[in-house]
């Protein structure tokens, strides 16, 4: 039987996000990003879902500088659409609330609320694991943010449903292996995610990616992040749209390589239907 691990507890986003790909998998909880890869590569899991951006927090931190170090190749990706709810012990009310815990990326995401609340508000390490603490606390002054499968996990009551600022609020996650997914066959709709450093040559960043404007080939994502201590070498991850295997991709890698001192594809795979809408 698969073996799938996440971040978080269960009851969390990435658990059902992790449910919703394979619901028939053993789960893996783990207390963080690297341990939850971890897990893959030392083959206690046989894959990891990791959430890598949101659409209203932006990339989650650590996760990119984790990626290559790993090991582990990209073999799909998943959207979820983010729901929170308030929640609080059994026969509180909204009136008694003085103190919100969550995860600081919801606390984030549901600044409305919060000031119109005027509570104070506590850092967790996950938002399950929030409804978890309020649970056991048992103290109606405590309340939660955290996904709608947490109230009924930890038998809490929801004092408000469906909190969060933005209602297309959606965090995209990646599925990743020790081994390298079959790339889908070309022409279907493909995502191709890599890092390189460029050469530390004048415009080397401009020339780098000159091929993929060339082609016209769509890059969804450009983000880049330091090595090290130094303030010279930059390590860039980009996700284009498109298959290595197709010629206008296979010639911007190419020119790629030829600017860049490393460059290392994570992974091709599928484009999740999400991508294709509006």
């Amino acid at each position: 039987m698969t073996t799938v691990a996440y971040q978080g507890e269960p009851g969390s986003n990435s658990a059902t996000a992790a449910r919703a790909l394979y619901p028939d998998a053993l789960e893996l909880p783990c207390t963080g990003f690297e341990q939850a890869l971890d897990a893959v590569a030392l083959g206690d899991a046989d894959l990891a879902v990791i959430p890598v951006d949101n659409s209203a927090a932006g990339r989650v931190a650590d996760v990119h500088h984790l990626l290559p170090e790993s090991g582990l190749y990209i073999v799909g990706e998943y959207f979820l659409a983010i729901r929170f709810d308030l929640m609080g012990v059994a026969g509180a009310t909204l009136d008694q609330v003085e103190c919100v815990r969550s995860h600081v990326h919801a606390l984030g995401q549901c600044r409305k609320l919060l000031r119109e609340g005027g509570w104070r508000t506590l850092v967790c390490d996950d938002t399950a694991g929030a409804a978890r603490e309020v649970a056991e606390l048992g103290d109606v002054r405590h309340a939660a943010l955290a996904p709608p499968a947490a109230a009924g996990l930890h038998g809490l009551d929801v004092l408000r449903a469906g909190v969060e600022d933005d209602p297309d609020n959606t965090t995209r996650f990646v599925v990743l292996s020790r081994q390298a997914a079959p790339a889908p066959d070309p022409g279907q709709p493909t995502m191709t995610s890599l890092f390189f450093s460029v050469r530390n040559i004048p415009s080397a960043l401009y020339k780098a990616l000159g091929g993929f404007a060339t082609g016209g080939v769509n890059l969804t994502k450009i983000e880049s992040y330091q090595i090290g201590a130094g303030l010279n070498a930059s390590r860039f991850y980009v996700e284009a749209e498109g298959h290595p295997d197709e010629q206008r991709v296979a010639l911007a890698l190419e020119e790629l390589r030829f600017f860049s001192s490393e460059v290392r594809v994570l992974g091709v795979y599928p484009a999740h239907p999400h991508r294709l809408k509006g």
